[in-house]
């Protein structure tokens, strides 16, 4: 990582022009992630179990169990109900079925594109930098406008909230989430295609039989048989999430010419609750706090058995398999075994090279490069502090809340969110998406708020709450741009660094 040497820096030209081609550069890079690991080109398609973390809310509360669904790259929505293979530039699906999608019909499953499923946008340049649920619901009206003409027509899916399509709109804006993936060839891809174009599309959901994770299995299951299986021991005869995301990735553990590696994504900051780790039943059991007291008073003998189990049978931890595979390259070096590996441990025959950990570390990050990141935000935050540019470093937990309360989300005809937030009896408008931040009429002084907020939140988060490596240094290189663009602001130079737009584009509200 490039030494920051805050300390020595000066408010020169040179610093001015830096910012500004490091925002432009920003506008380009945003999608590394998507096209980068998600998106790259390869011969093979790609099909993952995702794993959403709970959303600690209504039955949530008590199973902890999330959702999950399936990750499609070479399959991508003909409509919400039907499946096509993707077009050029195309990154892919994610398919998932809920109790009730709310639409005209019962469907079974809808198809969104990846990027929608994410971020609740179509293209990820232009994803949400913080989340709230009225962003959320701008991008939802924003998606069923253009997608889901002539299935959701009825006023309940319109306007209620329990109608689950929305759960497929900006997912990252709710909770965290990994997706475990493998190689596909496109015959594959289009045997699902056609088998499920041309079942009934009928839902017939129930929690125990037929829920999200039955599906998953499913699906997953027509491309390699036997890859996702239930574990009824351990979720006390269901079939989870968590069960299913375990099976695929010992499947996958078999078959290394499969290429397996996991991909994690973070809730974004704001103002909604924070996700929790799913977790299989006996685990939830072992773990959750709420759970403790009445299993000490009612089942204090089935409690040892329910520990022994989880713990002999039922340990997984999504986070570590994404430590151990990250990125494509990890998982084909591991394939290529003896070339990969500089020397063997002589305690442990699978110590991975030197070259693979500094993969790991590219994407994942050390400790040692996570602190030098708190130390120089500790720096920037000090300073932003003396100049007045934020009251205090408690201020920051309070920023998104704050813009929330009196913000007006609105879209433009790019598909990128800005808000009109009223500041001191002024409104004021800001970018809010990655594309837009540092945008001409995105207010500089707010801009560089947001970005510190945001640094703030994935530096103090636990690791599987924060962004990978690879993005947050995006976001430092934008939390950079936004502090010299706050400067020239200031100093009145009249200098414009983060877009190659002449003017803000034109906004039109949600309904």
């Amino acid at each position: 990582m490039a030494e920051l040497a805050l300390r020595e820096h000066r408010r020169t030209g040179a610093e001015a022009a830096a910012g500004r081609r490091t925002a432009t550069a920003f506008s380009a890079c945003v999608v590394a992630l998507l096209v980068a690991l998600l998106g790259c080109p390869r011969a093979s398609g790609d099909a993952g179990v995702i794993l959403n973390e709970s959303l600690d809310t209504s039955v949530a509360r008590i199973t902890g169990s999330g959702h999950t669904a399936v990750y499609l790259s070479r399959v991508c929505p003909e409509s919400p109900v039907k499946l096509r293979l993707c077009r050029p530039g195309e990154l892919g699906s994610v398919i998932s079925n809920y109790t009730t999608l709310g639409e005209d019909q019962p469907f079974e499953w809808n198809v969104v594109p990846l990027s929608i499923f994410l971020y609740g946008v179509e293209d990820p340049q232009n994803r949400p930098i913080f989340g709230s649920q009225k962003i959320k619901k701008v991008l939802e009206d924003n998606y069923r406008e253009k997608y889901l003409a002539g299935y959701c027509a009825s006023a309940s899916c319109q306007t209620s909230n329990n109608a689950e399509w929305r759960e497929m709109v900006a997912a990252t804006i709710s909770r965290s989430l990994y997706i475990f993936v493998v190689d596909t060839t496109v015959e594959q891809d289009e045997a699902l295609i056609a088998q499920l174009n041309a079942a009934p599309n009928v839902n017939h959901f129930n929690g125990v039989t037929r829920n999200c994770a039955t599906f998953a299995r499913r699906v997953i299951n027509s491309y390699y048989p036997h890859a996702a299986s239930a574990d009824y021991l351990n979720d006390l005869g269901m079939t989870s999430p968590k069960a299913i995301a375990r099976s695929f990735t010992h499947f996958a553990r078999k078959h290394p010419e499969a290429h397996f590696r996991v991909y994690h994504f973070a809730q974004l900051p704001g103002t909604l609750k924070r996700s929790t780790e799913a977790r299989a039943g006996t685990e939830q059991l072992f773990r959750s706090k709420k759970l403790l007291v009445p299993m000490l008073i009612f089942a204090q003998y089935e409690l040892p058995a329910v520990a022994g189990t989880y713990l002999l049978t039922g340990r997984f931890n999504p986070n570590h398999e994404m430590d151990q595979n990250p990125s494509v390259e990890v998982t084909e070096a591991m394939e290529r075994g003896s070339d990969a590996v500089a020397e063997v441990d002589a305690e442990n025959e699978d110590a991975p090279s030197e070259d693979l950990r500094a993969e790991r570390d590219r994407i994942v990050g050390t400790s040692d490069v996570w602190k030098k990141y708190r130390e120089d935000f500790d720096w920037i935050v000090d300073e932003s502090v003396r100049e007045e540019a934020i009251r205090d470093r408690g201020s920051l937990g309070r920023t998104f809340r704050r813009l929330d309360a009196s913000g007006v989300p609105l879209m433009d005809r790019r598909g990128a969110a800005w808000m009109d937030v009223t500041e001191e009896g002024r409104i004021v408008r800001i970018g809010v998406s990655a594309s837009n931040i540092l945008a001409p009429g995105s207010d500089p002084d707010i801009a560089f708020e947001v970005t510190l907020a945001r640094a703030d939140h994935y530096l103090k988060s636990p690791q599987h709450s924060r962004e990978t490596l690879v993005e947050f240094k995006q976001d430092w290189d934008v939390l950079l741009s936004a502090r010299a663009n706050r400067m020239a602001h200031e100093e009145g130079s009249g200098t414009v660094l983060a877009s190659a737009a002449a003017a803000a584009p034109g906004l039109h509200g949600a309904d």
